[in-house]
């Protein structure tokens, strides 16, 4: 009984034990199998391998079989291996993957004597829509193709997006390009051409093997930075990575070119050794050396170093970046420069912009929604001439145009308002405003916004003359005629320091006194001559302490006689008793309510209009004599014409109507000619014409003294 129950425990061990003995085996020979195929890279895999790629990616991709490269190259790999333990290892002899049917190219990619590996995990990611991983890829020869066209499609997107991609409203930042942890080529040739960002370049890719590591330093004449260590054991003898590209840049003329000890650097994915490298950009006519290392040159990761950039204008830099900078003069900077992820870090040493001295620093967030870019600007000195591009005057060209105007008439680049937002703290040490008879600014200090595209400088404070000038003003450039509004003010200004009138000698000068002020007006337009010409609001200021040239008052007074007089003693200061301008504009002409200015010997008053519509003059000044003189020809003084060509005259009628008496009487008696030319004077009639302006003055006072004590 137990020998019957027995012998079938015995002989169900046997099958089991049979059975393990032919598990073990079948794995055994399933281990040893893969060994040998890995071993030996799956050689009969060429053909199911060609055939899986190319229906995963939807392209055709195919392995050759024989040597592409030249005789002297190096010594080529196998024709065909594959493994797959640990990621996919690919080496080839040959090795294209064709363009998409809508590209005109020949290929996608071709490669000779390729060593490729991927993970496996870039793969899915890569099948998910994420830019392709790749871990190695060494070639001894590559040429590729990359290309985007306006609709979205690439020649590195593959399976179904290449063919149904989705329709995009917005162009990407940038470009979805492959990756790379290590990227090593002996030459090749690559052509990226992407129209969402108007890119059209032939690079072409060298490396030159036992090099010394010093050779890296003639690459440019930037002031080195001192790089981090490229972590090789031995760095006086490195592979040295050249990259030299031609073609086009937002429709720009640009030129690289790269150097750089190894290739890691060059395309980087997860790449933390920073590298030394030197790199020449050259887009239009500004020009860029840089000096330093860099752990991903590709998206110019871990870009730390020295640099030195110039051009025509700084606009010229900004455009290809992608920020708003004013179009300046010609421009030189050097400084030093620190990229992290999208964050720009700039610290200029100096800057020479025509002839102004600037330094700052500043940082850019590339990542944000809306780039911004915060810092400080200074420096030593800064003329407005330099920056008068920025508002539409040519550098370097007369200001005066063949028809005689003279305001600035080129259109506002509206559209770089909008790309970008910007807090810049600005403190010069002075700001020269372009003329030699007006005072330099010292110091300037200012805050310059730019926020969804409006353009302001608030908190402006600057003192020239010994008085203190401020205020704010904004440049809306949202719609499609831009907005600019000013609230400005100035106070104590002495007018003889800040408008130079050095006269011989020394007489006094022909104004001078304390100026008070301000204006707001607001006005819109597609350029400086536009906003000018539309401008409403109001403008008003006065003279305190002040003085006039005594022969000035009786020059135009046309006072024969007393100005000959004054001329004889000398000129002297006459004391104001009232000066003032009081304007309304609208529609850009200025027509003052009161503009006039009375003296102990006269009173001048205008009226009249100013026009920067038409950039017209059509003034006329009236002096009203105080004072008994017995030669004068006394007319109204006429200011017309326009700004390029004004016409200064006499008001023809009253002196006309003189001189025909002076004539008539001359006949009867020589002596009695003079009696139309003898002027009593009427003082009353002055005081009263100056009424309105110490009326002016005496209710403005209460408004001056409580400023002053709330200092």
């Amino acid at each position: 009984m137990i020998s019957a129950l027995g012998r079938p425990s015995r002989l169900s061990g046997w099958f089991r034990s049979r059975k393990s003995r032919i598990v073990g085996g079948a794995l055994l020979a399933v281990i040893i199998a893969v060994a040998i195929g890995e071993a030996l890279g799956w050689p009969f895999l060429a053909q199911p391998v060609q055939h899986l790629l190319s229906d995963k990616l939807n392209r055709q991709v195919s392995f050759g079989t024989g040597l592409t490269h030249a005789e002297n190259a190096q010594p080529s790999v196998k024709v065909f291996a594959i493994r797959f333990i640990g990621g996919l290892r690919l080496t080839a002899s040959q090795f294209d993957i064709a363009a998409p049917e809508w590209s005109k190219n020949p290929h996608f990619l071709s490669a000779s004597d390729i060593t490729l590996e991927l993970r496996y995990l870039d793969l899915w990611r890569a099948y998910r829509g994420e830019p392709l991983r790749v871990q190695r890829l060494e070639a001894t020869t590559l040429d590729g193709n990359f290309e985007r066209l306006a609709d979205g499609r690439a020649s590195w997107q593959f399976g179904e997006s290449q063919i149904a991609p989705p329709l995009k409203t917005e162009l990407p930042a940038r470009s979805m390009l492959p990756v790379f942890a290590k990227l090593q080529v002996a030459s090749g040739v690559i052509r990226h051409r992407d129209v969402p960002l108007d890119i059209d370049l032939v690079a072409k890719l060298s490396l030159a093997n036992g090099a010394s590591a010093t050779a890296i330093d003639a690459a440019s004449p930037a002031t080195p930075a001192a790089p981090a260590q490229s972590g090789n054991s031995n760095p006086s003898r490195e592979n040295i990575f050249q990259v030299s590209a031609t073609g086009k840049y937002r429709g720009q003329d640009a030129k690289l070119e790269l150097r750089s000890v190894d290739v890691l650097p060059w395309v980087a994915a997860d790449a933390a050794v920073s590298v030394p490298l030197t790199l020449r950009l050259v887009v239009g006519r500004a020009k860029l050396d840089f000096k330093g290392s860099a752990t991903d040159a590709s998206n110019l990761g871990g870009f730390t170093g020295r640099f030195s950039l110039q051009g025509p204008s700084l606009a010229a830099v900004g455009d290809p970046l992608g920020v708003t900078l004013p179009t300046t003069s010609a421009f030189r900077m050097d400084g030093a420069i620190v990229h992290q992820s999208d964050t720009w870090s700039v610290v200029v040493d100096e800057a020479t912009i025509g002839t102004s001295r600037l330094n700052g620093a500043f940082t850019y967030e590339a990542g944000r929604s809306m780039p911004l870019l915060t810092g400080r600007l200074g420096g030593a000195r800064l003329i407005l001439a330099d920056l008068g591009p920025s508002i539409g005057v040519s550098s370097g060209s007369k200001p005066k145009k063949a028809n005689g105007m003279v305001l600035p008439d080129r259109p506002f680049d509206l559209k770089a308002l909008r790309s970008m937002d910007a807090s810049v703290l600005i403190d010069m040490g002075e700001l020269e405003l372009g003329s030699k008879l007006l005072e330099t600014l010292r110091p300037l200090h200012t805050h310059l916004l730019l926020s969804d595209g409006v353009l302001s400088l608030n908190e402006i404070e600057a003192r020239t003359g010994q008085g203190n000038f401020g205020g704010k003003m904004s440049l809306d450039g949202r719609a499609l005629k831009a907005i600019w509004t000013a609230d400005l003010r100035w106070d104590g200004v002495q007018l003889e320091r800040a408008i130079h009138q050095k006269r011989a000698n020394d007489a006094p000068p022909f104004v001078s006194g304390r100026l008070h002020g301000g204006t707001t007006l607001q006005g819109a337009g597609r350029s400086t001559a536009e906003i000018l010409g539309s401008l409403k609001g109001k403008y008003h200021t006065e003279l305190s302490e002040g003085a006039v040239s005594h022969l000035g008052i009786e020059i135009a007074g046309l006072d024969v006689a007393q100005s000959l007089g004054v001329f004889l003693k000398g000129d002297d200061a006459l004391p104001v008793q009232c000066a003032m301008a009081d304007l309304v504009v609208d529609h850009g002409i200025f027509r003052p309510r009161v503009m006039v200015i009375d003296t102990k010997d006269s009173a001048i008053w205008v009226e009249g209009s100013i026009s920067l519509a038409t950039e017209s003059l059509d003034l006329r000044a009236v002096v009203m004599p105080k004072d008994f003189s017995p030669l004068t020809l006394r007319s109204p003084l006429r200011v017309t014409g326009n700004f390029g060509s004004p016409e200064i005259s006499l008001d023809k009628a009253p002196m006309g109507r003189k001189l025909a008496s002076a004539f008539l009487l001359a006949l009867i008696n020589p002596l009695a000619a003079l009696i139309p030319l003898v002027d009593i004077g009427d003082e009353k009639a002055a005081n009263r014409g100056a009424e309105g302006c110490r009326k002016l003055m005496e209710r403005a006072a209460p408004k001056k003294a409580a400023k002053a004590g709330a200092k």
